[in-house]
């Protein structure tokens, strides 16, 4: 069983960026990578990568300072609160923002490139693969045993 308090990215991957708490995307997912950091089971998982800073930038959330309270043991819904009383954004403006981040991609022709080079290193033919949410997916499966 995956101890959603302690995780450890070198037996599982962090939960999707699909997956909502409160409405958020990708919130669970950076939990999930900022406990396994501090607990140095991080694997190949980073904590702040550009997607971590989408949601920053979006909640107006200073990383460190969540990561600092991430460091006092705070379960999901207690950490979700601590967002919620800094975010101050509106309901309708998490539920847009969280079907944006799950829909975003690379945008343009390089982009687009790095993807396809990204599905080649892994041996990987699907061409159905648009955002970064459907290349974490598809890496996180193809990482812990998945085929491509």
């Amino acid at each position: 069983m995956i101890n959603f308090s302690a995780p450890d990215l070198t037996q599982h991957p962090p939960r999707s960026l699909r997956v909502r708490l409160g409405g958020y995307a990708h919130l669970p997912r950076l939990l999930d990578k900022a406990r396994a950091v501090l607990a140095g089971k991080g694997s190949d998982y980073h904590y702040n990568c550009p997607l971590d800073k989408l949601f920053f930038a979006f909640t107006g959330i200073d990383s460190e300072a969540m990561l600092a309270e991430i460091k006092t043991g705070k379960t999901d819904l207690e950490m979700l609160a601590w967002v919620g009383e800094r975010a101050k954004r509106l309901p309708h403006e998490v539920i847009a923002w969280s079907a944006w981040v799950e829909q975003v991609g690379p945008g343009g022709k390089d982009g687009h490139e790095w993807i396809a080079s990204v599905l080649g290193e892994r041996n990987s033919d699907r061409d159905d693969i648009r955002s970064f949410a459907d290349l974490l997916d598809h890496d996180d499966y193809l990482s812990y045993g998945g085929k491509a």
